[in-house]
């Protein structure tokens, strides 16, 4: 289990559960350095003082808040700390709601709960009852320096915490500029037909089946080279492809639909045969994230 990167409690009505918060989820970036193209030695990141041009040590830097143009409050890790001390140290469920009624653009991160002495009898008691009712807590906490909006989830033996976005974090549908189904003229026969293909391509949801594609190309061409001991070799930039690209108005809607459904249409009968074998599972998260 991963270092615990908070500690407080989840609270609820009366019911207090002492808690750690565990990192769910890691990066699949690549660590890449910048470096010097002419001797390949790494470039660090400069902290400079914008009025002197001199580099800063990490000692002499602190927080501050612009309140006006050029003008600065300087904030301490005291002055977060008593900012409000119950939020830092307790998680407060406010609400209890129907996992699916929280939709896809208000997640942000996932993180695992886990008890610490004491709380083992609470949390489960917890868990089980946001297993059997289908709901999620709904409340926030503070977490470096900055309020977090969240849910809490039964998934499996663990509770899962999922930092959400607040409201005004969303932006409104009407700054996006799309056409209606009248103004694009789909017909009947169109929907009908990409309805069947969906059909066709529907299968359970099983994430390992899924991989960071890019990366594992990246990977191999890093390996290639070191085996090559081209470690100090730049790879020349080529010419682009003249193989043309897909255009992006089909002019025979019909018939592109039915060859996708000639293409689809032994590749999942095999799944969806198992499938139906398989027992069914209900799980929050996947109808959460479905």
């Amino acid at each position: 289990m991963a270092r615990a990167i908070w500690k407080g409690a989840i609270s609820f009505g009366l019911v207090y559960i002492p808690v750690e918060l565990h990192p769910a989820s890691r990066s699949g970036t690549l660590e890449l350095h910048l470096l010097d193209s002419r001797d390949f030695a790494p470039v660090g990141y400069e902290r400079v003082n914008k009025r002197t041009g001199e580099s800063v040590a990490w000692n002499h830097i602190v927080k501050g808040y612009e309140y006006k143009k050029g003008e600065y409050v300087a904030l301490s890790e005291e002055d977060f700390r008593q900012a409000n001390v119950k939020a830092s140290q307790t998680l407060e469920l406010e609400t209890f709601t129907d996992a699916g009624q929280i939709t896809p653009e208000y997640f942000e991160t996932p993180y695992y709960l886990s008890p610490t002495k004491g709380g083992e009898k609470v949390y489960s008691l917890l868990r089980e009852t946001l297993r059997k009712s289908g709901k999620v807590g709904v409340g926030s906490f503070v977490m470096r320096g900055r309020q977090h909006l969240c849910m809490i989830t039964a998934e499996e033996r663990v509770l899962m915490l999922v930092t959400l976005r607040f409201a005004q974090e969303i932006r409104s549908l009407d700054e996006v500029s799309v056409p209606s189904a009248q103004q694009s003229k789909i017909s009947a026969r169109e929907v009908a037909m990409a309805e069947k293909l969906v059909e066709q391509m529907s299968a359970p949801w099983r994430p390992e089946k899924h991989h960071d594609t890019y990366r594992e190309d990246l990977m191999e061409r890093i390996q290639e080279k070191i085996h090559r001991k081209q470690t100090h070799v730049l790879t020349p930039r080529e010419k682009p492809s003249k193989e043309a690209r897909p255009s992006a108005q089909v002019i025979d809607l019909m018939s592109v639909l039915k060859k996708s459904l000639e293409s689809h249409g032994g590749q999942h009968s095999s799944e969806r045969a198992a499938a139906r074998r398989a027992p069914k599972r209900a799980s929050v998260r996947h109808r959460r994230r479905a």
